[in-house]
């Protein structure tokens, strides 16, 4: 596995490529993940690009924008090696758009208004450290601004040199076709795992029919999927996984039985069930690039490796065989 070289992709047709497998910032501003360790999430992310790693995903919500400045100190200096991704649209500095949830008392809104997103873009790159985003991606949708008025916006950053590429997240079908029709959107960010399958066929025909790139992320599941999460596992504080049904006995029963399968395969490849994981996700059509989480130096390594990874053809169809076979009917 480790003669492989690092796997890379475009970022839809931006001309910006990036390796297939990313590092994503949400549990390092420690928001719904008890907390975070400023120097370990600073060796994570030097770790990640160390190993080859040049796509580092974060967002202003992620901490409120702790997590975006972190990502700043750790790539202060080495900024040529990172492909950054960051993104608009979940705001406190205004209550307009439509009210989504609190976080540190305050209450936090979708909003994705122009002069919104102008004050957002320079809030993230002075935190980032930087003078541009290269792929800048709306968080969630808002109901309240026309997709045209939101992209109308984030061309004009382009064309200023701020941002480098167009991104959506958490879209409907009809969102989707929305910003396709603009001709300006580059990619756009979904879940997506062994254990959360929806969008291959509610958006992947579609993404791949317009040369759309998918960032998937959770490809572990919150670490469901990690070969490390037993039936015994307690979760505590603001951990968003305590109250998860996805983290349910049985679901884990039955990933569990999973992960036996998948042993057989990482062992060939002198590999971890967790980087199998990765890389069947990254094996999948249409499923571009695989952002996943770290929050010390040993596991954004681990996941690193998952990029130099190459599964078999009969590889990946056995395992999405077992996956069919083992993970029906999960709770969710």
């Amino acid at each position: 596995m480790n003669d492989n070289p690092i796997l890379k992709r475009p970022i839809g047709r931006s001309g910006i490529e990036a390796s297939a497998v990313g590092l994503g910032t949400w549990a390092i501003g420690g928001w719904m993940w008890g907390g975070t360790d400023e120097k370990a999430s600073i060796d994570a992310i030097s770790a990640s690009i160390d190993a080859g790693i040049s796509l580092i995903d974060t967002a202003p919500a992620y901490g409120m924008g702790l997590a975006e400045t972190i990502v700043g100190k750790a790539i202060a200096g080495q900024r040529d090696k990172v492909v950054l991704v960051t993104k608009c649209g979940l705001v406190w500095h205004v209550a307009e758009g439509a009210y989504f949830f609190h976080q540190d008392g305050k209450p936090v809104h979708r909003y994705l208004g122009p002069a919104s997103i102008r004050y957002e873009i320079e809030k993230s790159l002075q935190r980032l450290g930087t003078d541009h985003i290269d792929h800048y991606v709306t968080h969630w949708q808002d109901a309240t601004t026309p997709i045209t008025e939101t992209v109308g916006e984030l061309v004009r950053l382009k064309e200023e040199g701020k941002i480098r590429s167009i991104g959506a997240s958490n879209v409907s079908k009809e969102d989707l076709s929305a910003y396709i029709a603009t001709g300006a959107i580059d990619a756009i960010q979904e879940e997506y795992s062994m254990v959360t399958r929806a969008i291959e066929t509610s958006f992947v025909p579609t993404c791949l029919a317009n040369d759309v790139s998918i960032l998937s992320y959770s490809s572990l599941a919150l670490g469901l999927l990690s070969g490390k999460m037993g039936p015994d596992r307690v979760f505590t504080g603001d951990d968003q996984r305590k109250d998860n049904p996805r983290f349910s006995l049985n679901n884990r029963q039955k990933v569990a039985r999973l992960m036996e399968v998948i042993e057989p395969v990482a062992d060939r490849h002198e590999a971890t069930i967790a980087q199998v994981a990765i890389a069947w996700t990254v094996a999948q059509p249409g499923i571009t690039f695989s952002l996943c989480g770290a929050r010390d130096a040993k596991q954004a390594i681990e996941n690193a490796k998952a990029a130099r990874l190459r599964l078999t053809t009969d590889e990946v169809s056995m395992i999405s065989d077992a996956i069919t076979e083992h993970l029906v009917d999960l709770d969710r």
